[in-house]
């Protein structure tokens, strides 16, 4: 069945949460650690997660101006002023205090926001070796997610079926590649290579 706008929010509010325990428990080192966003610390990534809380759309679209209207632009610019300026703390308690906030991102609505929190909380949870969101969550997203999405992250299946072990999801065409759920929501988004998936299971 359709996935409902109130099971979508709940599980948003539910992610947050979770990652909020996560990280109010971090260390120095562990905020300083690359994260899965190339050239973004896992501090970086949290504060990217933030940008919605913060500032006017009036600020938003001045910034957006300032970088070209190049988005990937504004948003580097604004995690790396916003960690300068910011201590972890405040932006776990940002997030802490904005578990219920609506925002949408533009066009993709309340699966859109489901979907930023979880590819964003693993950027920062894998590369620690932080415990991974429910299976159906990610699966969830994964069901959402549109070959407009796999363009943006320039992901090119090349053939294959990306079957998940853990829960019932499937995603693209061709030879069958059985994944736990978090590992191909990784590979969809550019995180990691399908080789390196497969040869992480292998091992």
């Amino acid at each position: 069945m359709p996935t409902t706008d109130d099971e979508f929010v709940a599980q948003t509010r539910a992610e947050r949460t979770r990652l909020v325990g996560l990280l109010e428990d971090l260390g120095p080192e562990q905020w300083q650690h690359p994260s899965l966003c190339r050239g973004w610390r896992v501090r970086e990534v949290l504060a990217h997660m933030t940008m919605p809380y913060r500032g006017s759309r009036a600020g938003f679209m001045a910034g957006l101006i300032k970088a070209r209207f190049s988005f990937d632009r504004y948003a580097d610019r604004d995690a790396r002023a916003t960690t300068a300026s910011t201590s972890d703390a405040a932006l776990v308690a940002l997030l802490r205090d904005n578990i219920d906030h609506p925002w949408r991102p533009p066009g993709g609505g309340k699966a859109g926001a489901l979907s930023h929190d979880v590819i964003h909380g693993l950027d920062m949870t894998e590369p620690l070796g932080l415990p991974a969101p429910p299976a159906e969550r990610v699966a969830l997203v994964l069901r959402n997610t549109t070959a407009r999405n796999l363009r943006y992250f320039g992901v090119d299946l090349d053939g294959s079926k990306l079957v998940a072990t853990d829960t019932d999801v499937a995603i693209g065409e061709g030879t069958e590649v059985r994944l736990p759920v978090v590992d191909l929501l990784l590979v969809v988004t550019g995180r990691r290579t399908l080789a390196a998936a497969t040869r992480g299971r292998a091992a």
